[in-house]
């Protein structure tokens, strides 16, 4: 009797380190693995701050090489007379650049794959939705140009008053009295402010806004459309009595020599009184979009920038992806 006793106090024994020992490799095991995690984040948040930082480095660049184009308009052109075209060294896109030299690695040994790849484009060869509404009132005129864009992009043109009517809702304040204003609640509709943002806009779709995108943006203020860059649809749009053939005649014939002024294009003369009103040969607005690319993660950026002098180039927003 008193040996079976014996066996079973063993035997509880052994189970009892076995549940202890299993207990303590669980807790290890815990504790590794919160510590891996804490580990992977830490390293995470290094690479984010490093791709912030690569992208901000090259929109300072772009920013240098704007400056020193908008010097060199004012040395030969004359202050205010500058000329922008698809042939000056900032419309030369930057393929894909290692930057393993350049960024610290996280142990010796480690060959981190660093590229960085992007450029800067006119803001001004783009179709200004901010024209479409202003102060609460509609500009018929641009709403028939924005349609005329439309059509021209095979989307439905009516999108261009619904475009509008937001616009103008959400730059109207409530009236007094209302229960907006009663209550200090805003219920207006948002304002265009992207060109994301026409997804508000009841009848876009995620794919009409992809094959408008590279057509549109939202400036701060109502600006003219750059002849020697804009495509030939929003040349097109832009001027009222111009055909998608003739602009694309100009298009094609900026190739060879970009245009001076608007009054010596190869149009009639009643169209280039008209033309004069909409479009122009500089840019003060130009967008920097840049790609970064650190090991396994990326990053894009997308900035706005306005072109004030040779020394004077204002970040107005940037939007990180």
């Amino acid at each position: 009797m008193m040996k079976r006793m014996h066996t079973h106090q063993r035997g509880v024994a052994v189970i009892t380190a076995l549940l202890l020992t299993t207990l303590a490799i669980t807790i290890v095991a815990s504790l590794f693995w919160q510590q891996q995690v804490q580990v992977r984040s830490i390293e995470n948040q290094r690479l984010q701050l490093q791709k912030q930082w690569i992208l901000r480095g090259a929109l300072d660049w772009a920013r240098l090489i704007l400056g020193e184009d908008k010097r060199i308009d004012d040395r030969l052109r004359g202050a205010g007379k500058g000329l922008d075209h698809l042939g000056e060294p900032w419309a030369v896109p930057l393929a894909e650049t290692r930057l393993d030299q350049y960024v610290e690695k996280e142990r010796a040994g480690d060959v981190p794959d660093a590229a960085l790849s992007g450029g800067i484009t006119d803001a001004q060869a783009r179709f200004n939705l901010k024209g479409l509404s202003e102060n609460g009132a509609i500009n018929e005129k641009e709403v028939t140009r924005f349609s005329k864009l439309l059509t021209l992009l095979q989307i439905n043109p009516a999108l261009a008053r619904a475009t509008a009517v937001l616009m103008q809702s959400a730059q109207k304040p409530p009236t007094a009295g209302s229960a907006a204003a009663t209550s200090g609640a805003t219920s207006q509709p948002m304002d265009i402010r992207h060109v994301d943002d026409l997804l508000a806009v009841q009848g876009f779709t995620p794919e009409m806004l992809e094959k408008l995108k590279d057509f549109v943006i939202v400036l701060p203020v109502m600006t003219k459309i750059n002849v020697n860059t804009a495509p030939a649809e929003v040349i097109a749009a832009k001027v009222d009595t111009l055909s998608l053939p003739e602009a694309t005649t100009l298009v094609a014939a900026r190739q060879s020599r970009p245009f001076d002024d608007v009054l010596t294009l190869p149009i009639p003369a009643s169209v280039r009184e008209a033309a004069k009103e909409v479009l122009e040969t500089n840019t003060a607005y130009f967008l920097i979009n840049g790609n970064v690319r650190l090991n396994r993660a990326g990053m894009e950026m997308q900035a706005l920038i306005k072109r004030d002098s040779a020394t004077k180039q204002t970040v107005l927003w940037i939007r990180e992806y």
